[in-house]
């Protein structure tokens, strides 16, 4: 009887055994099925992806072999650093292995298709394929290959209990536009070298190739001239200021002049070497005659009225009236006198060092928002009219323009500009960045001028991206949405001359790094994608998805971003009895919206928007709140009543 038992608890201990190993396996292989069920996730989408059986497993020891190793030196250090921070992976280059993980092929032969930019991506189950004609073509192959990767690769510190897998595709990819630019605005704030190079960094793993640097405004002047010493020792700094830009009390006399810096000729040459390694090119900015407060602060004779006031680098107060609109009226001269030979010797000295620092073909010499009212009352203004047959003041921005361009052409480089270069008439080699909407820069390049498309309505990054009670207010607002319609090539241009387009962040209300992450991220993914992708590629839904999948990556990065695509939109109108009627307005799918008038904190058991509210009689304040399903998602909104009745004036 016993043995009996024993044999009969043996079966079913074996039968219990073998129905767990049945449910681990069928466990494993639904997990390596649901592994590539998320969506292949690339930023900017690929002009072609074909997703294979199968997948590919990185190995203990990853061995890249390179043609040309030296010219490949940053991809495959680029590649080495990120398999092994995260992965713990042992990583070697080997150009005579018979078993390569990782081929890095620059083509013997060009292939047509490819361009200097483009690659081709293949992934099989025993190994990955990059192609491309130049090496900065295989650096774009890489960072796509980092985003199939699991998003912990973006650590950058080891993780464990990951399995290293990724989808077997077949990837050819290229740019739409040459110029895929981010300008950033380090004259408002200035941001360190380390911190110039971070934002290289971040910038290269979406395909951006062109780094504008705005260097010199009303707030600062941040790069060393050699023989003109108070550029950077009086236009370099200024009081520090905490709070809202432009709304600042003017500082006094004996406020310490102590926040700001600049770049010293060895830093712009290291900052050079650091973009060209990633295949960047930096666009150095100028900006005159306006904006040119900091200049005029350092050497007073410059401007048109050199007496008539002790000028100061601006820190933040109000120096301009917008009231009639753009040009804006000055309170304060801050513009450079284009009837003083002075002006042109100085931008002569300084043209010629930019040019030498920067090897870049071209030179953006602002011209924006220049005011005109100064000179308007300036008898060598007037008398400059008179000898040069002028007739307006913007004919005379335009005599100014056009000895600028000289003396940038006499430098060997070639000439740019903001588009309001365009209202007094320009020369036909001048270049236009188009900032005011995109009619300008397509008349431009309908009038043969070289355009890059940066304009407000879809290009701004300082605007705010949510609602003005979770962000700084800003001029105006743009969100994510809103960017990704961008299109540089629009209906009725002439794309041959569309040599690029970029997003701008100027930094008014930018402080600290951190903020910069903050405004970029995501709309300059929309941006990367309208600049690289086929048009006929574009599709919201499925930006969003991706989109939601780096944000994953960002966080594992530490990289900081803006999670305003899960805040409604609030829209406040007025019904026909004069009640406050607030509409919200989610930005994507499958959000559910609520709301309390109480004061308390709304989460999802509390009233669900459905239709616009309407605002009981004596409440004072509106929280709202985002889930997805039973997770919320969105920042808690906490909008006074008294702020919603403002809106609907």
């Amino acid at each position: 009887m016993k043995k009996l038992f024993l044999i009969i608890s043996c079966c079913i201990f074996t039968a219990n055994t073998f129905a767990q190993n049945i449910v681990t396996e069928t466990e494993a292989g639904d997990a390596e099925n649901a592994l590539f069920q998320t969506p292949i996730a690339i930023i900017p989408e690929p002009v072609s992806l074909m997703k294979k059986s199968g997948s590919f497993t990185l190995p203990e020891n990853v061995i890249i072999q390179a043609q040309k190793e030296g010219d490949l030196k940053q991809s495959i250090s680029f590649l080495s650093s990120r398999i092994t921070t995260a992965t713990g992976k042992f990583v070697s280059t080997l150009n005579n292995s018979s078993h390569p993980t990782i081929k890095l092929i620059l083509n013997g032969q060009p292939d047509a298709q490819l361009g200097a930019e483009g690659y081709k991506l293949n992934v099989n189950p025993t190994q990955i394929v990059i192609t491309a004609n130049k090496p900065a073509g295989i650096f774009y192959g890489v960072q796509s290959l980092i985003q199939l990767f699991p998003a912990e690769i973006e650590s950058k510190e080891l993780v464990n209990n990951v399995k290293w897998k990724l989808p077997c595709v077949d990837i050819v990819d290229y740019p739409k536009l040459g110029w895929r630019g981010l300008m950033f605005d380090v004259a408002r704030h200035f941001f360190t070298k380390e911190e110039v190079k971070h934002f290289i960094d971040d910038m290269v793993r979406y395909k951006f190739n062109l780094l504008h640097l705005h260097l010199a405004d009303d707030e600062g002047w941040r790069i060393e001239i050699k023989g003109l010493p108070k550029l950077t020792e009086v236009g370099a700094w200024s009081v520090k200021k905490t709070g809202t830009f432009g709304d600042f009390i003017p500082p006094t006399a004996d406020e310490p002049r102590t926040y700001g810096g600049f770049y010293t000729q060895e830093d712009i040459k290291e900052l050079v070497q650091y973009a060209q390694e990633r295949f960047v090119n930096i666009l150095p900015e100028i900006d005159v005659p306006g904006h040119s407060l900091a200049v005029i602060a350092s050497y007073p004779e410059l401007s048109c009225t050199p007496e008539s006031v002790n000028y100061k680098v601006r820190s933040g107060e109000k120096i301009m009236d917008w009231s009639r609109g753009a040009p804006p009226i000055a309170l304060v001269d801050n513009t450079l006198c284009p009837a003083n030979e002075k002006v042109y010797s100085f931008l002569d000295t300084v043209i010629t060092q930019i040019a030498q620092l920067f090897p870049f073909e071209y030179i953006h010499m602002g011209g924006d928002e220049a005011s005109h009212n100064y000179w308007e009352k300036n008898d060598q203004v007037k008398q400059l009219m008179l000898r040069e047959g002028l007739k307006t003041i913007p004919q005379v921005q335009a005599y100014f323009e056009k000895r600028v361009e000289q003396i940038v052409v006499a430098k060997g480089k070639k000439f740019m500009g903001w588009d309001e270069i365009l209202d007094g008439g320009i020369s036909p080699t001048a270049a236009v960045m188009s900032w005011r909407g995109m009619k300008y820069g397509i008349q431009a390049a309908n009038d043969k001028h070289n355009v890059v498309m940066s304009p407000t309505d879809f290009a701004y990054l300082d605007y705010m991206q949510a609602d003005v009670s979770t962000e700084p207010r800003v001029y105006a607002s743009l969100r994510l949405n809103k960017v990704y319609q961008f299109n540089p090539t629009p209906a009725g241009v002439n794309a041959q001359y569309i040599i690029g387009a970029q997003a701008n962040l100027w930094t008014e209300q930018v402080y600290n790094f951190r903020q910069v992450e903050y405004m970029l991220w995501p709309r300059a993914f929309a941006i990367s994608e309208s600049i690289w992708s086929p048009i006929e590629k574009k599709n919201w839904t499925n930006f969003v998805d991706r989109t939601e999948q780096h944000f994953k990556r960002l966080d594992l990065a530490e990289v900081k971003y803006s999670p305003a695509i899960y805040d409604p939109i609030v829209t406040v109108k007025r019904s026909a009895d004069k009640q406050l009627l607030i509409e919200l307005t989610p930005e994507v799918d499958n959000l559910d919206i609520y709301y309390s008038f109480d004061n308390s904190t709304p989460d999802r058991f509390y009233p669900k928007y459905t239709a616009a509210l309407q605002v009981p009689k004596d409440a004072s304040l509106l929280k709202i709140i985002t889930y997805r399903g039973k997770q919320p998602i969105g920042r808690l909104m906490s909008i006074l009543v008294s702020d919603l009745q403002k809106r609907a004036k």
